[in-house]
């Protein structure tokens, strides 16, 4: 009877559903159960909840599988699914549309850094192997009334299954759906095969007018300038706020630049969780709330109202590059050592720092912006962010695959780049110090975003900003003022406890050279309350 309803490649698809549930869903298994223990009472609505996202994934593969395509659909899901599963279950991420735009901007150096001896027999084993299973034996379609009768008698069953399977735990689904909607991001493949769909179709979407909008087109020079600024904003990567000692860290990561009259603003969020979002929403006269990466390159951000208005402004990148923020810029990849002259294992973010004499003194009478793209703490392989002077906290994890390390390792690799990036911005200052006699100069640092250090089995960044933890988007943000800036350290530390954000940098640019927009108004008014009020 079976046979007679349901044709052999529809009963093929249910055997690659249950192989899909079985061998790529460990991490939505394993968030299930922490929100619902194994206990006689969670019992039945976990076997219900398995049930159902068995179901949904067999209903989405009959709906998008058909004919001759179901071969070569399905290999392609089996291998997307193992390796979705593969980030899912070893660093607790989800696959949703920021990650795979982040996916997308990563370069080759970067995806290096992913693959792993375990990367690769997992791949093999539930990739390559099944893919190819699938082409051999993946059964060829009948005649089209065949077919079509069989996938219809199927999605029939397959729906009335899930209504049997839900009726009985109504009020459970309606808490699960509520409350825990995290945790159907982790169902493979149907989570980020949505993801999928939904990125292709933004990709695809028909072009809007591309052409650069304005923005704070009313900014003027305000007060009165005595000497030319010279500004040095470094964009760090991947730092957290709380693993800073000039935070209240128990560990001494900042050993440098507790030495020196800085100020640290202690209540950072970011605007994403991933360079591809943060980077260009941190530049962007939008907020957070009404940010997308396309409509921030479409409007300009506060490096071209800075240049319009005379300021020099150059970039270097020891990053992956600056996310469209500076392609109207000068831009600098210090990422090679034909151009970077501090390289070991990799080239160091101290080495953006070379040239910058003949850079500034090139263009005497100037205001002058220099914007520094750290590496920083990109992982997984910290080990690799700090050159082996400042591996102060052993043991490290020396590789790339986290299954290898204790929490300790990691932590104490990520703890170490943190030290580096310390390092680094110590000789920001001092480069600058240099001018402070004939310039107004000023150092502002601040993350791109944090990183999970296996908080809730969560590892690196790049969660659905909903959700994500704050380790992922509590950021750390460090001021220095020279002699002749405007503000003096005294006036900052009034800011130090105060709740910023990313949200924040566009009007404190233009206020920093001397500037004003009614874009800033609100904002420079609540700044001036603050001040008031101390």
């Amino acid at each position: 009877m079976y046979k007679k309803l349901i044709s052999p490649q529809h009963s093929f698809i249910l055997i690659v559903t249950l192989f899909l549930m079985v061998t790529g869903n460990a991490a939505f298994f394993h968030n299930l159960v922490l929100t619902y223990p194994v206990e006689a009472d969670n019992i039945p609505f976990l076997l219900s909840v398995s049930a159902f996202f068995t179901l949904v994934s067999a209903l989405f593969l009959n709906v998008i599988c058909y004919g001759r395509a179901t071969r070569w659909l399905l290999l392609v899901i089996v291998f997307a699914a193992s390796q979705a599963a593969y980030f899912m279950d070893v660093y607790g991420i989800v696959i949703d549309v920021d990650m795979l735009e982040n996916v997308i901007q990563t370069d080759a150096r970067e995806a290096g850094e992913l693959i792993s001896l375990s990367f690769i027999l997992r791949t093999v084993v539930f990739g390559l192997i099944p893919a190819y299973l699938i082409f051999k034996f993946c059964p060829k379609p009948q005649n089209l009334g065949r077919e079509l009768k069989s996938k219809l008698t199927l999605l029939a069953v397959l729906v009335l299954l899930l209504i049997l399977v839900v009726i009985p735990f109504t009020s459970q689904y309606t808490s699960f759906i509520r409350e825990h909607k995290t945790i159907r991001f982790y169902s493979n493949p149907t989570y980020f095969s949505y993801s999928v769909i939904k990125y292709v179709s933004r990709a695809f979407k028909k072009p809007e007018d591309t052409t650069l909008i304005s923005v704070a087109e009313d900014t003027q020079h305000v007060g009165v300038t005595h000497k030319n600024e010279l500004m040095i904003l470094v964009i760090g990567e991947t730092a957290r706020a709380d693993h800073f000692s000039l935070n209240g860290y128990q560990r001494d990561t900042n050993p440098e630049l507790s030495k020196l009259s800085v100020v640290s603003f202690k209540n950072v969020s970011s605007c994403g969780t991933s360079t591809a979002v943060s980077v260009p929403c941190m530049f962007s006269s939008l907020k957070r709330e009404h940010f997308d990466i396309k409509a921030g390159l479409n409007h300009q951000n506060v490096l071209d109202v800075l240049s319009e208005k005379g300021v020099e402004i150059l970039w270097r990148d020891n990053n992956s590059d600056s996310k469209g923020v500076a392609k109207r810029m000068i831009y600098e990849d210090f990422k090679q050592p034909s151009v970077n002259p501090v390289c070991d294992e990799e080239c160091r973010d101290v080495g953006m720092l070379s040239g910058l004499d003949q850079y500034v003194r090139a263009r005497k009478g100037k205001d002058i912006l220099i914007v520094l793209h750290q590496m920083g703490n990109h992982g997984p392989a910290y080990y690799k962010r700090y050159p082996k002077a400042f591996e102060k906290f052993t043991p490290t994890c020396k590789t790339n695959d986290f299954g290898k390390c204790t929490n300790e390792e990691i932590i104490n690799a990520y703890d170490n780049a943190i030290i580096y990036t310390d390092y680094f911005l110590a000789n920001v200052i001092k480069f600058l110090q240099k001018y402070d006699g004939n310039h107004e100069t000023a150092m502002l640092y601040v993350s791109d975003h944090g990183e999970s250090l296996g908080e809730y089995g969560v590892y690196l960044h790049g969660a659905p900003y909903a959700f994500a933890p704050e380790a992922q988007i509590h950021v750390p943000a460090v001021a220095w003022f020279g002699k002749n800036f405007d503000f003096k350290l005294e006036q900052a530390r009034l800011f130090e406890n105060k709740t910023f954000s990313h949200d924040d940098l566009f009007c404190a640019m233009l206020t920093v050279f001397e500037m004003e927009s009614d874009t800033c108004s609100a904002w420079k008014k609540v700044v001036e309350q603050n001040v008031n009020s101390h």
